[in-house]
This record gives structure tokens, C-alpha cells and sequence, in this order.
């Protein structure tokens, strides 16, 4: 494909750009998806199994969990939580090896499809990749009897968008990693572990001490968390609503910004 564009020397617009992008990532997929299904779905039904059923067990439903059972309380959580973690691993190292391992970047901006257009590409398979797998998990969520109705499916939509304003960052980030890839390390170590456990999935931020709150409430995760919990127990309120939209949807915008930028940088250097 990318051969046949270099030689037609044609224009693509962006929306066909961005499908010969995903097409491509497709291909690989196809043919690998067995290496994500533990990262992606048993992991999270994992932590829903220990502790929704287990740790949860030994939690009474209180004001803390809205008076719910703690695994119906986690269950909308871990699926955002989960889609920040693999918005975070697509877009570390696959960037990094289209940049520099395999190349792959490379390859596709010596046809007629821009680094912008790349980076579009690249973050639209990523929304793919957090809505079937987020899909995966309400199916295993809902057999085990932890989702309390259809508002969980704007939890799925919430979680995809909480994922891509995590997934933008990232990938500006990465675009400007030219070594092995030791900095992700610290990224996931100081950033997404840290996010995952103080951000609200597990338990209110408002039992952390008052000094780490607002570090909390900056994080997308948080913000995803909240509004995804409040789609999938039938409580959400307009305006809190919008404000937690608003930031998903800026941080995403800014990410993406700055991530063409850099791409652009790297891939016509």
C-alpha cells in the first residue's frame, strides 16, 4: 500500500490516511492479538475477581462506595483505569519502534500520507484498541453480575476518551525518545502506577491526605473515573459532567497539538 501511494504521488485526505495507517497496525494485530488479551482483559477481570470479590468482601457498602457492594463500585473504575494503561503502552514503545527499531513511520512518510496524518492514524488504532477491549471486559463484567445497567456503555465511550487524553501526551513524549526507551520506565513507575492506585479508581481521593488531593484531581484518570462511575450508577449531573469533558477533551487536543509538531520535526529531519 504504502509503495503503490509513493508511486501515485496522489493527495489523501486525512480520514484515508489515517485508515491506510490503521490498516497497517491492523494487519500486525491480526496475527498477534493473543500477546494483548492478558494486559488488556484478564488483567482487569483479575483485579475485579480479587479485589471486588475478594478484598470487597470484607468492605460494607458504606457513603465511601455510594452504598454499593465495593466490586460494583470498582467494576466502572477498572475499566477506565484499564484504558489508560494501554493508552500508555501504545503509545511508548510501538512509537518508539516506528521511529527508530523497525522504522515503520519512516517508511509510511515517504508515500503521500503526512506525519500529522501519521500520528492521526496511529491515535485512531488506539481508540479502537481501548474500545474492543473495553467491550471485552463489560461482557466478563456483566456475566460475574457487577454492572448495574445500560449507562455502563457510556462508561465505554468515557473510558475511550479518558484513554486518548492520556494517549496524545504519551506520544508527544515519545516522539522525542531516541534512545532505548529507558525514560518509560519512569513514566510508568511515576506516573501511570501512582495514577492507577491514588486516582480515585480504588477508593475516594478524598480519604488521601488534603496536600494530594489536587494532584489527584489534575490527573485524566480521575476525571475519567468520576464521570465514568456517575454514567454507569445513573447520577450524573450536567455541569460537573461538562467540566470533567471539557478537561478530557484539552488534554487530548493539547497532547495531539504538540504531538504533530514533534512528529513533524522527526519525520522530515
Amino acid at each position: 500500500m504504502v509503495a503503490e501511494l509513493r508511486a501515485s504521488g496522489q493527495v489523501l485526505g486525512p480520514v484515508r490516511a489515517a485508515f491506510i495507517v490503521v490498516e497497517a497496525m491492523w494487519t500486525w494485530y491480526r496475527r498477534n492479538w493473543r500477546s494483548t488479551v492478558v494486559s488488556s482483559v484478564v488483567q482487569p477481570v483479575l483485579y475485579l475477581l480479587a479485589l471486588g470479590f475478594g478484598l470487597g468482601s470484607q468492605v460494607e457498602p458504606s457513603e465511601a462506595t455510594g452504598g454499593l457492594s465495593y466490586v460494583v463500585y470498582l467494576a466502572p473504575a477498572l475499566l477506565v483505569a484499564t484504558s489508560v494503561q494501554i493508552a500508555a503502552f501504545e503509545c511508548t514503545y510501538p512509537v518508539l519502534s516506528a521511529f527508530k527499531w523497525q522504522r515503520t513511520y519512516l517508511a509510511i512518510a515517504a508515500s503521500p500520507v503526512t506525519p500529522a496524518q501519521i500520528l492521526g492514524g496511529h491515535l485512531t488504532w488506539v481508540a479502537i484498541r481501548l474500545a474492543g477491549s473495553g467491550a471485552a471486559y463489560l461482557l466478563v463484567a456483566a456475566l460475574l453480575g457487577t454492572l448495574t445497567g445500560p449507562g455502563v456503555l457510556i462508561t465505554l465511550l468515557v473510558a475511550v476518551l479518558t484513554g486518548m487524553a492520556f494517549a496524545a501526551p504519551v506520544a508527544a513524549f515519545s516522539a522525542t525518545i531516541e534512545s532505548e526507551g529507558q525514560q518509560f520506565t519512569a513514566l510508568f513507575r511515576f506516573v501511570v502506577m501512582p495514577m492507577t492506585l491514588f486516582a480515585g479508581a480504588f477508593f475516594p481521593v478524598e480519604q488521601l491526605p488534603v496536600w494530594l488531593r489536587p494532584i489527584a484531581w489534575i490527573t485524566p484518570l480521575w476525571h475519567g473515573t468520576e464521570l465514568g462511575r456517575d454514567a454507569a450508577f445513573g447520577t450524573l449531573e450536567w455541569l460537573p459532567a461538562l467540566g470533567h469533558v471539557a478537561f478530557l477533551v484539552a488534554l487530548f487536543l493539547a497532547g495531539a497539538m504538540i504531538a504533530a509538531r514533534r512528529y513533524r520535526r522527526r519525520l522530515s529531519a
